[in-house]
């Protein structure tokens, strides 16, 4: 049986349909800027299937770290000079005239009052007898200008003789090192001619003037020559030293981190051996000599510092160690 519609039914039909569309059109909007609303305040994920999102890891920061050791540091000077004989006599001739004999040879050693040559004072027509020049220390002979055949005067040297076998570095130190200087100052002294091989010496003389062309002044070292193997004429480099401290906290300068005006260095948290984590340490320099800090303040000996891949962290950063470099040396 077919149901029969009129006019008036199907306009009914139709205003029911336009009024009713702006309220689906609003729902439909509300709901979806709900749902955005809620993506972006992390209430649920974008996924199809509505689960929670997963935070991100925080960064894991590659590093290298040592120990902090305590021992000793000392601040020095470096310079370089020549190995001199400490004290050098020239003998001379009582005559003037051809030397005729010389006794000795360059590096001998002669006793006081030993022949070093002979020089004949004749003329023509006239003889006298040879007269002997003999050395006036003990020591050994480090230059022989005398040469059988030549004709000298009382002024002029036959030999020069080193006694007692010292021997001395003479260097130069700058004007603004002088407040620095000292005598008796500890010295250590390292040569071409014996690498790896270290002298021990001591500053002997200080000069109590200036040079004003150079604006250096000359120091003096007596240095330990065991074994006879420094000579005169060597060239030797040498670190005065000019402060020493004992029992002092020291780290490798690599390790301390300046910002904004701060010095500070990162220590390693192991409190959770699975995840270390960093904590920024702020510290008090003191003498800082070849790479090696002394800490003052701040830090306490044993404790892990990072030395390398700091530029990134910040206090309480993951961190992952690479490599555990050896801590320095005590001494």
């Amino acid at each position: 049986m077919k149901t029969k519609f009129t006019r008036n039914d199907i306009r009914r039909a139709f205003l029911a349909a336009v009024f009713a569309a702006p309220a689906v059109f609003s729902l439909t909007v509300f709901s979806g800027c709900e749902r955005i609303r809620g993506i972006f305040n992390n209430d649920e994920a974008a996924g199809p299937e509505g689960a929670p999102q997963a935070q991100p890891e925080a960064p894991v920061f590659a590093v290298n770290t040592t120990a902090a050791v305590r021992g000793q540091i000392q601040d020095y000077i470096a310079l370089s000079g020549d190995i001199i004989a400490g004290s050098t006599v020239d003998t001379y001739s009582e005559a003037a005239g051809k030397i005729t004999r010389v006794y000795v040879s360059v590096g001998q050693w002669v006793n006081r009052g030993a022949a070093i040559a002979e020089v004949d004072p004749s003329r023509p027509g006239m003889t006298y007898r040879v007269s002997v020049a003999t050395a006036p220390i003990n020591g050994t002979v480090v230059s022989l200008p005398a040469q059988v055949g030549m004709t000298i005067s009382q002024s002029v040297p036959l030999a020069r003789i080193a006694g007692g076998g010292a021997l001395e570095i003479r260097v130069y130190v700058a004007e603004r090192f002088i407040s620095k200087m000292a005598m008796n100052l500890p010295c250590e002294i390292t040569l071409d001619a014996w690498p790896g091989e270290i002298f021990q010496g001591s500053i002997s003389e200080v000069s109590p003037t200036v040079d004003p062309a150079s604006r250096t002044m000359e120091i003096r070292v007596n240095v330990s020559n065991a074994g006879s193997k420094l000579k005169a004429g060597m060239f030797a480099k040498v670190r005065i030293i000019t402060e020493r401290k004992e029992n002092i906290v020291k780290i490798p300068s690599s390790a301390v981190v300046n910002r904004f005006g701060e010095q500070y260095v990162f220590t390693v948290d192991r409190a959770n051996p699975a995840a270390p984590v960093v904590r920024k340490k702020n510290i008090t320099q003191g003498i800082l000599i070849d790479g090696v800090l002394e800490v003052q303040q701040g830090l306490s000996p044993g404790e892990e510092v990072v030395i390398r891949g700091q530029t990134l962290l910040d206090d309480g950063a993951r961190i992952n160690v690479i490599e555990q470099v050896q801590s320095l040396n005590a001494n």
